[in-house]
């Protein structure tokens, strides 16, 4: 059975059609929902692109900055993919895909310069803020990196910074001191290879026949600041400028969409 669906889905591809209607670039519906807990986290967000089903929420705390950063906030991102999201996931500590997932979105983020680091210091080699990502699956149907790395942009928009007392040591969540500083917003796309076709956001049974995919981050200027390669199939250097164009094309209509969210809490 799971070999006439492979044909299927392929054959599919092949005649630049999916099974779902969709064209070969085409993105199934995006939602997204900034704030969607009230209580307990500083910033998060809800997307959902077609079935796939991702929760982001950010965390602050203090701590000490690392050495060759004394005066820098620090990033730290996670995520888990539990069995409630899909029956191939499985509990226990963080496997390679949750790892690589974490990477992924960690990865975009810190390249594009996204959060003012700076602006999250406390006392220098002392205290500093530390922003804890947390990524959870909710429901999986493919394309966990666009989903994931979209919801930890908008938690991080969202995200409000408690008050510290630099004396008592500590901090009072019930009160903020303002919104995190930012200075970039960007955009993470991922391509796919099919037999020799590029698909953007497959859903899970397309996302098993991926050879090769390539995650772009993009600035708001355009520029990319971040790629990450996977699969086991190589990619030329005609096949990575193809990629990259389309997958800037659908980086400008996420965008809009996102300029559309109301992110003021």
């Amino acid at each position: 059975m799971m070999k006439i669906n492979k044909s299927v889905i392929i054959n599919s591809i092949q005649k630049g059609i999916r099974l779902d209607g969709r064209k070969l670039e085409e993105f199934r519906d995006i939602e997204i929902i900034p704030n969607y807990i009230n209580k307990n986290p500083e910033g998060c967000a809800l997307v959902k692109i077609g079935k796939t089903k991702v929760l982001v929420g950010v965390k602050m705390g203090v701590g000490k900055p690392y050495q060759d950063s004394p005066d820098e906030g620090v990033l730290m991102t996670g995520a888990e993919l539990s069995p409630i999201a899909a029956p191939e996931f499985e509990s226990g500590p963080p496997r390679e895909a949750a790892i690589e997932l974490a990477r992924v979105v960690d990865r975009g983020i810190r390249e594009s310069k996204m959060i003012n680091t700076k602006a999250l210091c406390i006392k220098e080699r002392e205290a500093v803020w530390l922003v804890f990502l947390d990524i959870q699956i909710l429901d999986y149907d493919g394309n966990l990196f666009d989903a994931a790395a979209l919801g930890a942009v908008v938690a991080l928009m969202n995200t409000k910074i408690p008050t510290y007392d630099l004396k008592t040591e500590k901090i009072d969540f019930e009160k903020y001191s303002g919104k995190l500083e930012l200075n970039e917003v960007p955009i993470s796309i991922t391509a796919r290879k099919i037999s020799g076709k590029i698909v953007f956001d497959p859903n899970a049974e397309e996302e098993e026949l991926v050879d090769s995919r390539l995650t772009f981050a993009f600035k708001e200027n355009g520029n990319i600041c971040a790629m990450q390669k996977g699969g086991s199939e190589p990619i030329t250097k005609d096949e990575i400028l193809d990629l990259m164009k389309k997958s800037s094309d659908q980086s400008k209509i996420i965008r809009k969409k996102l300029k559309n969210i109301k992110i003021d809490k």
